[in-house]
């Protein structure tokens, strides 16, 4: 995997970093290829506890695309009660994303969705085989879709594309935002305009910039990381333990990549909340100032932090499409083997 580490600390002056609006696509691979039948499939994935090893944690519990996209808790519950170590990003726009989770150790929404399932904590299957072979083979249902869809095979890999291809359908274009910017004034109000401005005169761009405000548009597979804190502060790292979490350090077991962070969007960040990788801080104005601070070791009056807030709020808040829960395929007479 590429990987850049960008260390921009001050406020980069082109307008057209933080003026991108959202396509209404997002990045497709060529090995992957978009299909109603493909989708469908994954969004049944995506919803079925069945793929966890105590059937009751599906990719939706901790990415929850009935709200914001995540679980609105500091750390995921996921099987027997066990806690994750990091706040879950939101699913949400996440195609956008060049890479994946907060350390950005998977390289596409494919490598990601495999992850979760034999993650000890998360959904606790022993291995990838046991997904597929006493799990999804033996649903008539699954059978009958993976067969439509590839050919028969139900690998992981397949599992994976499937699951990627639903979450492409997970964008949330046409904000306030993204209409100002296409021409539309009113579009935003006269206070979501002056915090967008106030943005980006304090340097908040620097990092949150183009369509997703989640860094420049790289390649696919190429992360955009920043150290975070960059300015330590010992009364902020008492009082939320930021540096506790080594960052990309704690994937790569390099000295040179402890605090480094994927930079997360701010899409409709107004809905995540709690904030940061560890869900620390429970309010948006407050994660504004103390971004600034630990960021751009500006310190931002009341005025400031509650303006940015604003356009964060009103402006980057998109249209969701509509979500159904699927019907599951069943497994008539029998019941699947859980522990």
């Amino acid at each position: 995997m590429k990987v850049i580490f960008l260390f921009i600390i001050t406020l980069i002056s082109t307008p057209s970093f933080a003026t991108m609006a959202l396509p209404d696509q997002p990045p497709i691979p060529a090995d992957n290829p978009m299909t109603p039948e493909k989708i469908e499939l994954g969004k049944q994935l995506y919803f079925d506890p069945r793929l966890s090893i105590s059937g009751t944690v599906s990719c939706n519990s901790c990415h929850n695309v009935m709200a914001g996209g995540d679980d609105n808790r500091n750390f995921s519950v996921g099987i027997k009660g066990l806690l994750g170590d990091r706040s879950s990003p939101t699913v949400w726009n996440a195609a956008f994303q060049t890479v994946q989770f907060w350390d950005g150790r998977a390289a596409s929404l494919e490598e990601q969705a495999k992850g979760p399932l034999i993650n000890p904590v998360e959904m606790g299957m022993k291995d990838h085989k046991q997904v597929t072979t006493e799990r999804i083979a033996k649903i008539p249902g699954y059978q009958k879709q993976f067969k439509k869809v590839f050919g028969g095979k139900i690998t992981i890999d397949n599992v994976a594309k499937a699951i990627a291809a639903y979450e492409r359908t997970l964008i949330t274009p046409n904000s306030p935002f993204d209409r100002y910017i296409k021409g539309d004034k009113k579009a935003m109000s006269k206070a979501a305009i002056e915090g967008y401005e106030t943005f980006q005169k304090v340097g908040c761009v620097a990092c949150h910039q183009g369509v997703n405000f989640s860094g420049p548009q790289l390649a696919m597979g190429t992360g955009f990381y920043q150290k975070f804190p960059l300015f330590p502060d010992a009364d902020l790292e008492k009082k939320y333990g930021f540096s506790k979490d080594l960052g990309r350090a704690k994937h790569t077991g390099k000295d040179e990549d402890k605090g480094f962070f994927r930079v997360p969007t701010l899409r409709n960040i107004a809905l995540t909340a709690p904030y940061f990788h560890n869900g620390s801080v429970y309010s948006l104005e407050e994660a504004v100032t103390i971004m600034a601070k630990l960021q751009l070791n500006k310190k931002l009056s009341r005025k400031e932090a509650k303006s940015i807030a604003t356009f964060l709020t009103e402006g980057l808040t998109g249209e969701f499409p509509p979500q159904t829960m699927p019907r599951l395929p069943e497994t008539p007479g029998v019941a699947l083997k859980v522990e």
